[in-house]
């Protein structure tokens, strides 16, 4: 059973029905949207010029069977806290919001679909490649 999360990038290129990405989203049992990732979705869309239908469109994305929210709990701040130290020692910090992305994936021990680079510093973190 294939189980994902969903970066804001890959969020974005399903919604412009980017077909290997379409697949691929459409072929999971679970699909996680992590809160953060909403939060960056609804903070890009008060910027654009379509925010009422890019929201309506997040909503029923989330009423979908078989799609959740992901948001972080006290045990995600251990796993983010672990991989904070790890990337400052490997000299590669990354942003928050994709260390918080990260450290609930690890939890949760789900599969990240994304296409940021920044995560190719963490090898623990399971990913679709693509």
């Amino acid at each position: 059973m294939m189980k994902i999360v969903l970066d804001s990038n890959r969020y974005t290129d399903f919604c412009r029905g980017i077909p290997e990405v379409v697949e691929i989203v459409s072929s999971a049992q679970v699909i996680y949207l992590p809160l953060i990732v909403i939060a960056e979705l609804r903070a890009g869309f008060s910027f654009g010029n379509q925010r009422e239908k890019n929201e309506r469109v997040l909503s029923l994305f989330l009423q979908n069977e078989g799609i959740f929210t992901l948001a972080p709990d006290t045990q995600t701040t251990y796993y983010y806290a672990e991989l904070y130290s790890y990337l400052r020692k490997k000299g590669k910090p990354i942003p928050t919001n994709d260390l918080w992305i990260a450290a609930l994936c690890i939890q949760h021990q789900v599969t990240l679909f994304d296409r940021d680079s920044d995560f190719d510093h963490i090898p623990q973190l399971n990913r679709v490649n693509i």
